[in-house]
Formats: structure tokens, C-alpha cells, sequence
């Protein structure tokens, strides 16, 4: 046995190593939410001083045996000054300790896997010379076949991609719970509070996403009359009143549910996400059936900016977007369609006790609805041995990164390229040398198939030469392939529809509809290119959406429409014999139109379609059947 001296000297090494320990990705909470948050708080130290060097080695023991694959832990912080007492027999068991609130700094503590040594030896590791055993590569079997999965013909219009996602029976839903919403706030008076069509929804859709096109600083400045100001288009769409109050009356799950489940705060039965259940599981439901995802897919994390109050709102610091909402986004590689996400909840009692890496991969990565031989890759938050081994038995394969402290790699200096590996099973572990060491996991790959990458590397004259380094094809694949959620988020980011709002429901609900517009966006995408058509950008893409959205509600209040200030004739042509059109309403030719309505209409002394036309205006439907049967008797 070793002698009191040589443990304490090991528990100081130990506690030293824990302290030197960098993550690729290091977690800031406002709230411990994570279950592995349990089992690292007996290894923190602002726990008034609990932690004593001699006892360090045989805490870490526990949280080792203890371990799931948990992804969020803390790293302890151990300060010389502090009085350091022995941990209580209380928290001899992670399961004994309770829930504290911490508002300190986090990092990540040392943990290893059950089934994989942390200290793993040098003898291990094997050179890129030996050669690698060929790992079983996948069979390609979706469910269905890959792309989109709805008929359209090639004059569809943006609008039937986005109807999709916000179908009739969504809006008719938000419509009647934002109408009982507002009824509640004021109390039955008609006059502050006129309830919304499903027409009027659309218009205020169209108005939302008008706004992700044209940005200004405030929302009144979309309506102001000034020369700086002066956009005809929102005038058009609603008045700057009723966008405010609609805005304000905006809710997408029923009062009295909420009220109900309000009651239950505190209880397993409360749903924190009960007020956009509705439109929630209507939008990943809508996702999953539009499209199939290709054979390499990508599960990321994504943050909806948002610094209400609210117990969902989760602090990183290492994200661009630090302060919102945290979900989960499986997207396919290769077009950054969103095809299914989850909110994280933050604090939950975890199903399996694996950590909330291992859970939202396998929530999201469903081989009943995708099929086998998939793809996936993953970021270091996500990868461990028993996640990839778990996707395997469902025939899923995996590729990702890893933190330098789940594995025992080595830290003697190596040349530039440096490839080293071994096997563990069915699984491949690779570090490379590149500026940085960069640690792999993969269940596909081999080790090494040739593959070069440029890099600049010090000569001996002391320059730097760019000379061809060698490179794992996993490296290679993930660089490819692990950026579908960005370019989702990125997508999303150019014209995002997101506003400020004090209730937290309502980012989501721009959210969605931004994950809507995109997701219809790529739809439109692949269908044009299957049909060898020039696609539009996402930008008019959005413009033709505004476009159909507006027009679908009522385009003009009746101060607007009667007045002759928006509705002028002009000639088509500066020549009255040249480029005439036929008239909207008898059919005649005609060199006027409507400045306003585009519509070409006579203004002669025998045919005065143009007052006609915009004194009984009426829906596009009835407006063409009216049309056909002045056409039937001018022919009579």
C-alpha cells in the first residue's frame, strides 16, 4: 500500500490536472438544469469548502462509476485559503445530493466513460503506418426516398410551400385562441378590440415578414409619412394601430388550458411548454412529412435570442447568441433543411440518467422515421463511446469530435500531421496534429485513405512553407457535413422575422415562422432544380411570400380603398396603339391601367371598367367569374 505521503501527493497531482483541463465548448448556466449537474456537485468547492485532498481520489472514483455520458458538468474551483473540512457520509452517493441553484462560473470536470479508460496507455496508440481493419460502411435504406416529399407543379407560388407549415387548420387555431386571449384582456369592449379573420392573419404574417426584409430601428417608423420614412406597403397591408394590437393580442394555446395548467406549477404535472404546444408539435410534425433527409444529417444546438424572464432562458458563453432559448435541430447536411428540433427544458429528471447529450441524439436521431444506413455528426458536447455504439444497433452511424479530456491522448510534442489511432471495437479513435490536437470518434471511417491538406509549417530558415499534410478522411467528412444546423441558423439569420416582446411564447412563434419560410424556401429549391428551372433567392423568395400573403387578406382598409389618391390610371406605353392588354373586367383591349392595382382597365367614354372595377372590388375568385360572364356576352 502506498503511503499517506505518496496519496496526498496523487490527490494534489489529480486536483492540479482537473484545474489545467480546457473544453472545446465551455458552459455557462444561469440555473443548473442538467441531471449530470447532480453528480458533479460533490466535487464543487463553493459548497462551503467540503472538498479535502485525501478524499479527492476516491470522489472521483464514484463520479466515474456514476458516470453516463453526461455532457454538462462542473469543474471544481479549489481555492488554498478556504478551511477544507471531510465530505459528510450525506453525499457519499450522487443520488443522495440535492438540487442547488448556482449562479457562479462553470466549467468541466474530468470525467471518463464507463466502458472507455481515461488514462489510456501509450502502448495503445498505433502509428498511421500500421494498418487499420476496414469498418463496416453503410447501407443507404430511408424510409422514403430522399428530398421533398409533397407534389408541386412548376407554378407553384412561395405561399403554397409556406401553407405547408402554417396550414389553415394552424391559423384558424391561433386565431381562436388569440381571440379568446384578447376578449380576456379587455373585458368584452368592442371598441378597443375587433376580433381576427384568418384573412387578417395573414396579412399580419405578411406584415412580420415584411419587416425581416426592411429593417428599421422602430415599428412605428414603418407607417411614418416623412420622406425618410415613407414605405407605401404597410399602409396598404393593416394600419399601424391594429399590427400593434394584434402584436399585443397574439396567442397561440388556449386561456383556459393555461390557466389549468397554471395551477400545477410545482407538480410533475405542470407543462412549461404548454403555451406553444399547439403551434409547437404542428411545426415538427409539418417538418418531418415535407421532406427526407439525405444520407448525411447533422444534430447541433441552436439559441433563440431572448432576454425575457423566463425559466427557459439558458446563458452560453461561447454561442454568438448567449442569452435565450436552447433547442436541440436535426438538419440535413446539405441544404440546412430543419427537419426536427426540441425545446430544452432546462431542469429535468433524465429518463435514462445518460445525460442530455446522449438523450436529445437519440430523441431526434429516430430510425423509424429516418430508416438505416444515416449519417450523423456530432460536436464534442454530444460524442461518447456508448451514444455511437447505442446508434449502431440502430444502424445509424456516427462521426464527432472529442474533448481532450475524455480521452488519454498524448501531450509530448509531434510533428505537424501526425496521425495516431486504435480501435476500440467497432469504434475509431483518431488524434491528428493539425494547429490544435483534434480527437475523433467515428464508426465508419478508416484511419488514413491518402487525404491532404494544405498547411503552413515553419522551414528552416525559420519562414513558414506551405507544404501537404496528411489528414483523416473523418476530419475531412466532419468539416463537410457537421454544418447543416449553421447553415440552417444562418439562412434564418439573414432576414430572421424575430421582434422584441416581454412574453416568451412569442419568440417562439416568430421563430417558427421563420423555420417555416426557410424550410419552404428549400423545398422550393429542390423542386425548381428537379424540374431544371432557375430557383429564386431566399430574398425574393420572401418578396413573392409578402406578396401572396397580402394579397390573400384585405389589401386596403375602406379609407384607402375609396380614395383616388392610391388609385391612379397611367398609360401602359407611352403610346396608346402600343402594348395594350386586355381589360380585367370586359376584356377589351386597353392601353390604361390601375397604377395601384396593376390591373389593366378601360377608361373611355363607352367603358368605364376602371370605376367599375373599384367600386364593387371584390375577391380574386368572384372578380373572375364576374369577368367570364362579361366575356360570354360581349362574344353574345
Amino acid at each position: 500500500m502506498d503511503s499517506p505521503t505518496t496519496t496526498n501527493t496523487t490527490a494534489e497531482e489529480n486536483t492540479q490536472d482537473i484545474l489545467n483541463t480546457s473544453d472545446a465548448e465551455e458552459y455557462e448556466m444561469i440555473e443548473s438544469d442538467d441531471p449530470s449537474d447532480l453528480e458533479s456537485f460533490a466535487s464543487s468547492v463553493d459548497l462551503e469548502e467540503m472538498i479535502v485532498d485525501p478524499v479527492l481520489d476516491s470522489v472521483d472514483c464514484e463520479l466515474s462509476d456514476a458516470n453516463d455520458s453526461s455532457d454538462d458538468v462542473l469543474n471544481p474551483e479549489v481555492t488554498p485559503q478556504k478551511r477544507k473540512r471531510p465530505l459528510p457520509d450525506v453525499f457519499s452517493s450522487p443520488a443522495t445530493i440535492p438540487i442547488v441553484k448556482w449562479r457562479g462560473k462553470r466549467s468541466s470536470l474530468n470525467r471518463s466513460f464507463p466502458e472507455f479508460n481515461l488514462n489510456t496507455s501509450d502502448d495503445k496508440w498505433k502509428s498511421v503506418d500500421e494498418p487499420d481493419t476496414e469498418s463496416q460502411q453503410p447501407v443507404f435504406r430511408p424510409i422514403q426516398k430522399p428530398g421533398p416529399q409533397v407534389v408541386c407543379s412548376a407554378s407553384c407560388r412561395p405561399l403554397q410551400y409556406f401553407e405547408l407549415f402554417f396550414t389553415n387548420s394552424i391559423i384558424q387555431t391561433i386565431v381562436d385562441n388569440s381571440n379568446a386571449y384578447a376578449a380576456n384582456i379587455y373585458g368584452g369592449n368592442k371598441k378597443k378590440w375587433c376580433d381576427i379573420s384568418v384573412q387578417e392573419f395573414k396579412s399580419f404574417l405578411a406584415m412580420v415578414i415584411y419587416m425581416g426584409l426592411v429593417k428599421c430601428c422602430s415599428l412605428s417608423d414603418y407607417w411614418k409619412t416623412s420622406d425618410l420614412y415613407r414605405l407605401p406597403l404597410p399602409a396598404r397591408i393593416m394600419s399601424a394601430r391594429r399590427f400593434s394590437t394584434m402584436s399585443s393580442a397574439l396567442h397561440l394555446s388556449d386561456p383556459k388550458v393555461d390557466e389549468e395548467n397554471d395551477q400545477k406549477k410545482g407538480m410533475d404535472e405542470y407543462d412549461r411548454l404548454s403555451r406553444i404546444k399547439p403551434l409547437y408539435e404542428d411545426i415538427r410534425e409539418a417538418c418531418k412529412s415535407s421532406f427526407q433527409p439525405f444520407q448525411n444529417i447533422s444534430i447541433d444546438e441552436r439559441m433563440v435570442a431572448s432576454k425575457a424572464r423566463s425559466g427557459l432562458k439558458q446563458y452560453m458563453k461561447n454561442k454568438p447568441t448567449k442569452w435565450g432559448y436552447k433547442l436541440y435541430v436535426l438538419a440535413d447536411s446539405s441544404s440546412g433543411y430543419t427537419w426536427d428540433f426540441f425545446v430544452y427544458e432546462g431542469r429535468t429528471i433524465s429518463k435514462q440518467g445518460k445525460g442530455i447529450g446522449y438523450e436529445s441524439v437519440m430523441a431526434l436521431a429516430d430510425e423509424k422515421l429516418l430508416g438505416s444506413g444515416y449519417k450523423l455528426y456530432v460536436d464534442n458536447f454530444f460524442t461518447s463511446p456508448e451514444l455511437f455504439r447505442d446508434l449502431l444497433s440502430k444502424k445509424i452511424y456516427a462521426c464527432g469530435t472529442l474533448r481532450a479530456n475524455r480521452i488519454g491522448h498524448s501531450k509530448t510534442p509531434a510533428p505537424p500531421g501526425n496521425i495516431r489511432w486504435f480501435r476500440d471495437d467497432k469504434l475509431l479513435f483518431i488524434e491528428w496534429k493539425d494547429r490544435r490536437d483534434v480527437l475523433m470518434c467515428s464508426t465508419f471511417h478508416k484511419v488514413f485513405s491518402g487525404d491532404t491538406v494544405k498547411r503552413r509549417v515553419k522551414g528552416k530558415p525559420g519562414g513558414r512553407t506551405i507544404e501537404d499534410l496528411p489528414v483523416p478522411a473523418a476530419v475531412l467528412d466532419y468539416n463537410k457535413h457537421m454544418g447543416g444546423v449553421d447553415l440552417s441558423d444562418a439562412l434564418i439569420g439573414y432576414y430572421t422575422v424575430l421582434h422584441k416582446t416581454r412574453k416568451w411564447y412569442r419568440s417562439f412563434f416568430y421563430h417558427f415562422v421563420d423555420i417555416a419560410v426557410v424550410n419552404a424556401f428549400i423545398l422550393h429549391q429542390h423542386t425548381a432544380r428537379q424540374r431544371n428551372q432557375k430557383p429564386m433567392t431566399q430574398k425574393e423568395f420572401r418578396e413573392a411570400l409578402v406578396s401572396d400573403l397580402a394579397k390573400t387578406g384585405p389589401l386596403y382598409n375602406a379609407a384607402q380603398h375609396d380614395s383616388e389618391e392610391f388609385h391612379l390610371p397611367k398609360y401602359i406605353s407611352g403610346h396608346s396603339r402600343i402594348g395594350r392588354r386586355q381589360c380585367r373586367l370586359c376584356t377589351a383591349k386597353t392601353p390604361v391601367m390601375c397604377v395601384m392595382c396593376d390591373a389593366p382597365l378601360c377608361f373611355v367614354p363607352k367603358r368605364e371598367c376602371f370605376i367599375d372595377f373599384h367600386k364593387s372590388y371584390k375577391p380574386q375568385k368572384r372578380q373572375d367569374q364576374k369577368t367570364k360572364a362579361v366575356s360570354k356576352e360581349n362574344k353574345k
